[in-house]
């Protein structure tokens, strides 16, 4: 990356027709909350002194309302790079003192099909894994329309399909029948395929639980950012470096740092255990520096110091990388990559 300064930031807020709002000329505080847990990405948005006909607009509901928001940002001259897209949940208004006064927007990253989707189908006999997930994401598709909205407006936020690794081909001897809450099918159907799956910017993502998306790590040094003295942490390795779009859940970091601050383990005797789960996942350091983003907050004031990007990763060996679940089932050590 280059020189991190001057920065730049968008903030669109959009309708179902895909008519939109900039405010990013505005002052703008944000708090991006992502993971790579199944509970939908968060994002909450102040927007200062904005004009009474915007703020009635962003506040309006009726079939004009907005439901999509977008926000991206970059330094000097680089393009500008997406930290969140979601659907709007509540438009808050305000007054920070009698000078300042603001619209505060909460939007989420897949909540509708996490809250409010149900499932009623059945597959034939067979049918595969891959079968199964794009019927999955058909039925999320395919809803989003109706529950877009806080007031069940059109124009929610489709679901598309994202990375994936190879499935299992084994194709199923009976039929399958999908019935209840769209999450619960979604996470019974990624336990069996050994992956964790969440939503990332409207897309689908599965991951090996013993992997990482394939891509090259994005390298942390103190020159490319790296704020303090990363800290061994019961969760993993927390880290900070200044506001980084490149940094993605599920994909790698390079840690060009041997300076950690280690945690201290309990002495008593009640700790034995949980020392030695703690040094065999969360707190193993890794030999070359590679970590798996386990969690990314990015948080940032366009008129104020704050714009960082908060990392809780966890130690990936880099030698061994199963291309698919089917691989994974074949390799003896499950050691090969200890990333739990």
């Amino acid at each position: 990356m280059s020189q991190q300064y001057l920065r730049q930031i968008s903030l669109v807020v959009a309708n179902a027709a895909g008519q939109g709002l900039e405010l990013g000329a505005l002052r703008v505080v944000f708090e991006v909350r992502r993971g790579d847990t199944q509970t939908p990405n968060t994002c909450t948005v102040r927007v200062y002194n904005v004009s009474p006909n915007t703020s009635n607009a962003l506040r309006y509901r009726g079939a004009s309302e907005f439901t999509q928001l977008v926000l991206k940002v970059a330094y000097q001259d680089q393009p500008l790079a997406q930290i969140f897209y979601g659907s709007i949940k509540q438009v808050r208004q305000g007054r920070e003192d009698q000078k300042n006064s603001y619209i505060a927007i909460t939007a989420a990253d897949g909540d509708s099909v996490y809250n409010f989707v149900p499932l009623s189908f059945t597959l034939a006999a067979g049918n595969t894994p891959q079968n199964a997930v794009t019927n999955l994401i058909g039925v999320a598709a395919a809803a989003a329309a109706t529950y877009g909205s806080p007031t069940g407006g059109p124009g929610g936020q489709p679901l598309t399909q994202g990375y994936m690794p190879t499935l299992n081909p084994n194709r199923s001897i009976r039929g399958k029948v999908f019935y209840g809450d769209w999450k619960d099918e979604m996470r019974s159907l990624a336990d069996t395929q050994d992956c964790t799956w969440s939503i990332q910017d409207g897309k689908l993502q599965f991951v090996l639980k013993t992997g990482y998306i394939p891509a090259p790590p994005v390298l942390i040094t103190p020159s490319t950012g790296l704020i303090g003295v990363p800290e061994q942490t019961q969760n993993g390795l927390s880290l900070r470096v200044l506001l980084n779009p490149n940094i993605k859940i599920g994909q790698t970091i390079k840690l060009d740092s041997t300076d950690i601050n280690e945690l201290q383990y309990g002495l008593d005797t009640q700790s034995v255990a949980n020392n030695l789960n703690l040094q065999q996942g969360a707190t193993a350091k890794s030999a070359d520096g590679t970590y798996y983003v386990m969690r990314a907050e990015h948080f940032g004031d366009t008129r104020a110091t704050a714009w960082y990007t908060d990392l809780i990763c966890l130690s990936v060996n880099a030698t061994v990388t199963p291309p698919s679940s089917v691989a994974q089932a074949a390799i003896a050590d499950a050691d090969a990559i200890p990333r739990y």
